[in-house]
Formats: C-alpha cells, structure tokens, sequence
C-alpha cells in the first residue's frame, strides 16, 4: 500500500532555486515543504551575489568620490571604513534573507530546518532535534555549490581565502593575489582594488575572463591593469608557503617562475556540486564530475526526482536556478513547460568596468559555421555615457549574415549588466537585425549604444 503524502512537493535547499520552486508550486496549488540546514536564501543571497554587490557599491561610491574633481565638486579627506562596508553588505543580506522567509509564510510553505537525506526517491529523512520523516509526490534537489579547493591552498580564514572570507576579511591586505578571473575572482580584484590593495590576479587559461568575447576580455584586461592591477595569465600556483607575515607564492609563466609575496590568497577556482551525503548513490542518480545530470526538464532519471541549479550543472547563475524551479513547479502542476536555453541566458560580472554577455561569442559563432556580421560601438560614442564621464568601454553585436538573427551580444561598460536582457529579449523574440534598427531606443542613454551596434553590423552606424 502506497505511503500517504506529507507534501506534494519537498524542496531541498532553499536558495535561488529552491525557495523559488517553492513559491511557484505553492501558488499552483501544491502543498510545499522546503528543506534547509542553513540561512533562506543560499549562498547567492547570503554569501554570493548580493553581499558582493553591496561591497561593489561601496567600491564605486569611493571610485566617484575620488573623482569628484572631475564632475565640478571637491571632496576632502577622503577614506573608507573597511569595517563598516563589510557591516553594510551583511545588513542587505540580512534583510533580504527574512523576506524570503516572509515569502515563504506568504504562500503558505513549511520551512523545515535540518539536514535532508533521501531515502527513496520521494522520501526524505530529516536530520534535526526532532528528525522527521517526509513522503512526497516529488523532491527537488536545489542543494547549490561550493568552492573547489585545490591541494595546498586549502583557505584558513588568514592567508588564503575563500569567497566567504573575501566577504568578510579579518584584514585589509596590502598586497592581494586572486587566484582564478572567472566572475567571482574578478569582481573581488576589482573590490579591494578600489579599496588601494596591490592585486594580482593569477588565471591558467591564456587569457582572464576565459568564457567572455577574446575582444571584450582584451579591452577589460587594458582597464584593469589601467587601474594598476597585475594580470599573469597563463599562469600558476606551483607552491603557496604560508607564514605570520604572509604567503610566499612560487608563480609559473609558461618556462618563467615568479616569487611573489602576499599578505592573502582569494582561490576562486570554480566551484563543486553539494552532492555528497543526500542518498543520490543507493538511488542509482547519475552523477558526473559533482553535478547530478539531468534533461532538458530537469529530471534526473529516478522518478519523481528532479536536480535544478548549481547542483544539476552549468551555467552556475541564480536566474539560471530560479527559472528551473519555476518549470519544474509548473510540470509538476500540470502545465505545459518549454526546457530553458542555456544559450539565452546572460552572464553578468560586476566589476568595474561591468561586463554582460549572451549567447556566442564571434570566435564561436564562426566556429559553428555561421558566416557573421559583427556591430561594434564605442562609449565614447554615446553622450549619455560622456556626460556620466564612463566614455571607456564597447558594445558588440553579433549577427547571422544571412537571416539576421542575432547570435550574440557582448559588453563591457558601465551599467551594462542593466543593458545586456534587452538583448535576451530579443534573442527569446528571435528578433533580427531589422526589428532592432526599427526599433526607436531614447535619448539620451546608454541604450541607444545597442541600436548603434545593431547598425553598424550593417555599416549603417550614425555616430562613429
């Protein structure tokens, strides 16, 4: 005889994916638990994307003041409290973290605190004070990520580094080494670069910003290292001593060996699916490389078990989880669901200058096969971008030459991580060149910089 439901839907891991899917099956209906031994919000709302971005905020507000010159104003004894900025970002997430908790009650989920264990396919054991036992119709597994350790440079909270105690430093280094340029080491160079530290970053591919447009990771590289930041790309860490004055680090440049000191190590070398311990092995649930596979719907072979964000794979973004969670609420509701396109969603970093990006890059598209168009246009171009004084940075467009679909969209610039979704949406309208150039953007703004680019594929740009 089948078990009675607790729940027609058990969530496991209440960040982006999580509480989302929660949400959205308790709207359609479904009786919803969610499951999670930490703070609601995950490690995007807690430790990832949002407290970054309040510490990024701290750091552009002290860029303008220190430029204040420049815009007519005069500013004195300028400084920052390292201590204060670090209490301001905890704050935000404090906030944001009960709202969610707030949405939650809203809708009328149970939020369960304990570690979760499967098992069977739709049954959970609870680790608590009082543990708990819990049949569902279904289980989504949202249980995210952590930081990859490599061995030897293991973080201890002083010298090295992970995101966690970039977020929270005991101390404001002098000198910084950032290992790994993908979004989260970039962004924290950027940080305690505005902050005065001598950053070095360390990347192993031949470039940093591996996975952006090779041009619009060349003009970011000029700008970093305008700002006085130290690029070794093509580079790593063969030995990391640590001691009660700092790292010694011994760098490898392709035949070249480099002694560097430092007084912290942020790794930001990837990250790990949190698979471990969940019962996905008696389950026969096919994992590769820390991540659950899954289809295109999100299910992971086992009925009634579906995988969605960072656990279940690339591209490891928040907006990528939460829309999972909606189309796996939405299917277990009984909707009609159209799988997400990996292609189509953006890429957002937020340093500065900000970098967005969707769909191909020109070396992939030529790689596909497609014969281009490729719309360049320049900052400085654009009078809003002037008077703002942000004239350094480039939109660029990539087009199919002979149907006109746009193919990808690439950026670096100020604001661009606001700009880059007009262009999701037209990739999700499978706009052409012709709609976009018909299409009437305001003045003045640093919109209009996508339009010129759209034109000048065609070579029909009006302000360059």
């Amino acid at each position: 005889m089948a078990m009675a439901r607790d729940f027609d839907v058990a969530v496991i891991g209440a960040g982006p994916g999580g509480y989302v899917a929660a949400i959205r099956a308790a709207q359609l209906g479904l009786k919803v638990a969610v499951i999670e031994r930490a703070e609601l919000g995950g490690i995007c709302l807690n430790w990832g994307c949002i407290p970054t971005k309040a510490l990024l905020r701290s750091a552009e507000v002290l860029h303008l003041m220190h430029e204040a010159q420049s815009f007519g104003l005069s500013a004195e004894g300028i400084g920052f409290d390292l201590d204060a900025i670090v209490k301001r970002s905890r704050g935000v997430s404090r906030q944001l973290s009960s709202g969610v908790a707030h949405l939650l009650r809203k809708n009328g989920v149970e939020v369960i605190r304990g570690r979760a264990r499967l098992s069977g396919p739709t049954t959970v054991e609870v680790e608590a004070e009082t543990p708990r036992s819990i049949e569902a119709g279904a289980v989504i597994l949202a249980t995210g990520a952590r930081a990859r350790v490599l061995p030897g440079l293991e973080p201890d909270g002083q010298r090295i580094w992970s995101y966690r105690h970039a977020l929270v430093p005991p101390f404001l280094p002098r000198r910084l080494a950032v290992l790994g340029s993908g979004a989260i080491g970039i962004e924290f160079a950027s940080f305690y670069r505005a902050l005065g530290v001598e950053v070095t970053v360390i990347e192993l591919a031949p470039r940093i910003l591996p996975v952006e447009d090779a041009e619009i990771a060349a003009l970011a590289t000029r700008s970093f290292e305008k700002q006085g930041m130290r690029i070794l790309a093509g580079a790593s860490i063969e030995t990391a001593t640590r001691g009660e004055d700092g790292l010694s680090l011994t760098i490898r440049q392709g035949e070249t060996r480099i002694e560097m000191a430092a007084d912290a190590l942020i790794s930001a070398v990837g990250i790990v699916g949190n698979v471990e311990d969940l019962g996905l092995e008696d389950l026969g649930v096919t994992i590769e490389r820390s991540h659950v596979v899954t289809d295109a719907r999100c299910r992971t072979g086992v009925p009634g078990l579906y995988a969605i964000g960072d656990v279940a794979g690339a591209p490891w973004l928040a907006h990528k989880a939460s829309h999972e969670g909606v189309m796996v609420a939405e299917h277990l509701a009984g909707l009609t669901v159209h799988p997400i396109r990996a292609d189509r969603i953006a890429g957002c970093t937020y340093c500065r200058p900000q970098i967005a990006s969707v769909g191909l890059t020109e070396e992939k598209a030529r790689a596909a096969g497609h014969e281009i168009r490729v719309g360049r246009f320049p900052f400085i171009g654009n009078g809003k971008a002037i008077a703002l004084g942000e004239a350094e940075g480039l939109i660029k467009t990539i087009f199919d030459a002979k149907t006109g679909e746009l193919l990808g969209a690439h950026m670096v610039g100020a604001e661009v991580t606001e700009l880059i979704q007009g262009f999701v949406v037209a990739m999700g309208l499978e706009t052409t060149e012709a709609e976009l150039m018909e299409t009437v953007f305001p003045h003045p703004t640093l919109s209009e910089m996508m339009h010129e680019s759209t034109l000048a594929a065609w070579e029909r740009a009006l302000h360059i």
